[in-house]
């Protein structure tokens, strides 16, 4: 079972995916971000490094699904990500525009067909005050400059996609205004449970017999 976790920045899907992981006696495979030279750069003036930073995310995570989670998946265990390979054009729709989102929209719809989906998404939402709160406090150094606008507009764009755009496999929204699953256990047995409840649902569908469209 292939599980991805998704949702805005500073929604906790790094932490929820290493809490799950022993639960779903998972393998874990984390978003390499910290290793962008461009990022820092790019929080402090987006503009001017908005499509070095995109690109060497799309290829990173590119490289990333096709040998770590493909490997993974092969050998039939169970994975749990904090991402997914199609994260990257929501940024990049906030971030880029005429040829460069051009540009950027070829090399991912072409990388892209190659990538392997989840079997369930996890949708964390959460307001925009409360993901500025949970930024502030992790105190990533390269996100102090970050604008209350900038993780609105991601808000926004995440929303948008979900509800009036996707299409893929199963999402389970969970809204975490008001859970703390670090602190409390229940919180996070409430996502557990929330999750294992979408998983069996989803194989009682696989199992149904295909009924017949009439009579012959």
């Amino acid at each position: 079972m292939y599980i991805a976790i998704e949702g805005v920045i500073g929604v906790g899907k790094t932490t929820l995916a290493r809490m799950l992981q022993p639960r779903f006696e998972a393998d874990l495979q984390l978003e390499v971000f910290e290793e962008n030279p461009f990022l820092a750069d790019f929080y402090a003036d987006r503009s001017r490094y908005a499509f070095q930073t995109q690109i060497f995310f799309l290829l990173s995570r590119y490289h990333q699904q096709r040998r770590s989670v493909r490997e993974v998946l092969d050998s039939g265990r169970n994975l749990l990500t904090d991402y997914t390979f199609a994260k990257d054009s929501l940024f990049a729709r906030i971030n880029l525009g005429g040829d460069e989102l051009d540009m950027y929209d070829k090399v991912h719809e072409a990388l892209g067909e190659k990538i392997r989906l989840p079997d369930l998404i996890v949708y964390l939402q959460a307001d925009t005050e409360v993901l500025m709160q949970r930024i502030a406090m992790r105190d990533r150094s390269y996100e102090r400059n970050m604008e209350m606008g900038y993780i609105d507009a991601l808000n926004t764009a995440y929303s948008d996609h979900f509800i009036h755009h996707y299409q893929g496999p199963p999402v389970l929204t969970i809204c975490t205004n008001e859970l703390d699953f670090v602190k409390n256990p229940l919180d996070l047995n409430l996502i557990e449970n929330r999750v294992r409840e979408e998983l069996s649902k989803m194989l009682r569908q696989e199992s149904l017999p295909l009924q017949n469209g009439g009579e012959g």
